[in-house]
């Protein structure tokens, strides 16, 4: 294809291969374009090589060991389990080998050319692949996604980051883990639930920042009750490496322990470094994302970047959104730009947390709202004896009427959370909920049956 008067190899480069990446190569092949892809490490990306699939997979196996517990207060002879990691890592790389697969697949078949090779940019509209070769295209895509990141000090090396965990050769007997984010919880639930004592380190005042003060802190309970021994406004002051890989760690709070294994889940940072965006004219930010306006161009013309690296909303979904609204815009003409207002989240913890718009503390800055919440022990953990509690909440403007936020904790919260979203992002009042007919007995049937608010705010 040509473009002012220059040939190009392809129309489209695009650098990374994981969802953002692959859905946006596929759908500028589906318009005719002429489109390559390079990843330098597995097709699939940090979801399904490393992030929300291995880890939904360790959810599930991790949450047996309840369920077995339950089924005997149900009456089931159900005999003590013993969790086997070996046999569960087998399968579960098998599982990621299939899926990468069909990453590899999907894009052949759409007539992608795939570059297995690290690639940086040269200038506007050429890159060069870590092999010599160089190869040059109308649009440029920067998909490279994130990595996690580690603390600045000195002992930091001496520990593992959530990428290392789906690679253990064995479950540790005990483990600290640092961090207070989804990433951190989420781990601590799942190395619980495997048989390792899990000890978190958070220097706030409470985990899950961000997320909504009463489902965050039910969560965090929730946490503690099934032992895991949380430590809130806490952090390593020092870390001496042990026999076997174990560390023994200081904290702040006094504490002096030998862990087998020292988790960091502290963040993550954009792949942007070592790319030459730099020379070309491409903003990056403070903490290295690609800066894009809001069709996901960069201030070079021919450069885009969507997903993680740009560091707008880190979700799988996210990226994909903004990789088909990138494809929208360029190839089909139809200026698209991303949606990023009302995106649903969930946190994978037991219980799950799962959210959607505004939470309390964020809606009253804004405006009066009214504040609908309940919070009970589900039918089928009360029958079976579990003090665990569950949490419906709904804020709601005094003004408009409509359902600002939604927050649930509870067993298959994020299954939940999808169903009100769609509702939210239509707009839904109050009255709208009070309208629907509730399922009984269900958990969910409380969103549509608070008829009185608890609190009414501004």
């Amino acid at each position: 294809m040509t473009g002012g008067g220059m040939a190009f190899d392809y129309d489209l480069f695009v650098i990374g291969g994981g969802s953002g990446g692959v859905r946006a190569a596929r759908m500028a092949a589906a318009t005719g374009a002429n489109v390559a892809l390079a990843e330098q490490s597995r097709m699939g990306g940090t979801c399904v090589i490393r992030g929300c699939v291995p880890k939904k997979l360790m959810v599930f196996a991790a949450g047996f060991d309840e369920v077995m517990a339950e089924a005997r207060a149900y009456g089931w002879d159900v005999p003590d389990g013993r969790f086997d990691w070996k046999a569960f890592r087998k399968r579960l790389h098998a599982e990621l080998d299939r899926l990468e697969g069909v990453y590899r697949k999907l894009l052949e078949t759409s007539g992608v050319t795939i570059h297995d090779d690290r690639a940086e940019l040269v200038d506007a509209h050429t890159v060069r692949l870590a092999g010599g070769d160089v190869l040059t295209a109308r649009h440029i895509l920067i998909a490279a996604g994130g990595r996690p990141e580690r603390p600045q000090e000195s002992y930091a090396a001496h520990g593992m980051v959530s990428d290392d965990i789906f690679d253990m050769e064995d479950l540790p007997g005990s483990v600290l883990i640092i961090g207070g984010g989804y990433i951190a919880c989420e781990f601590a639930g799942v190395l619980q639930g495997m048989g390792v004592k899990v000890t978190q380190y958070y220097r706030g005042a409470q985990i899950l920042r961000g997320f909504d003060d009463e489902a965050r802190g039910l969560v965090a309970e929730a946490m503690r009750a099934r032992g895991i021994n949380l430590h809130c406004g806490t952090n390593i002051i020092g870390m001496e490496e042990m026999p076997g890989g174990a560390a023994k760690v200081k904290a702040t709070n006094g504490d002096e322990q030998v862990f087998d294994r020292v988790l960091y889940a502290t963040g993550r940072k954009p792949n942007s470094e070592r790319m030459g965006l730099e020379n070309l004219g491409v903003q990056i930010g403070r903490r290295g994302e690609i800066v894009v306006d809001e069709y996901s161009q960069t201030a070079v013309p021919s450069v885009y970047a969507i997903g993680d690296v740009t560091g707008r909303v880190n979700l799988t979904p996210v990226a994909i959104r903004e990789g088909m609204a990138f494809v929208r815009t360029v190839f089909e003409g139809v200026p698209t730009p991303v949606d990023h207002d009302l995106i649903p989240s969930a946190v994978f913890t037991q219980p799950e947390l799962g959210s959607i718009g505004l939470t309390e503390e964020a809606a009253c800055e804004i405006e009066p709202v009214e504040i609908y919440c309940t919070s009970f022990r589900p039918m089928r953990s009360a029958f079976a004896g579990s003090p665990a509690r569950v949490l419906m909440k709904l804020v709601v403007s005094v003004a408009s009427r409509k359902v600002l936020g939604c927050h649930i904790v509870a067993p298959e919260a994020g299954e939940m959370i999808q169903l009100v979203a769609i509702a939210i992002k239509m707009g839904a009042t109050k009255e709208d909920f009070d309208r629907t007919v509730a399922v009984h007995p269900t958990m969910a049937e409380e969103l549509v049956t608070m008829r009185s608010p608890m609190r009414t705010i501004g």
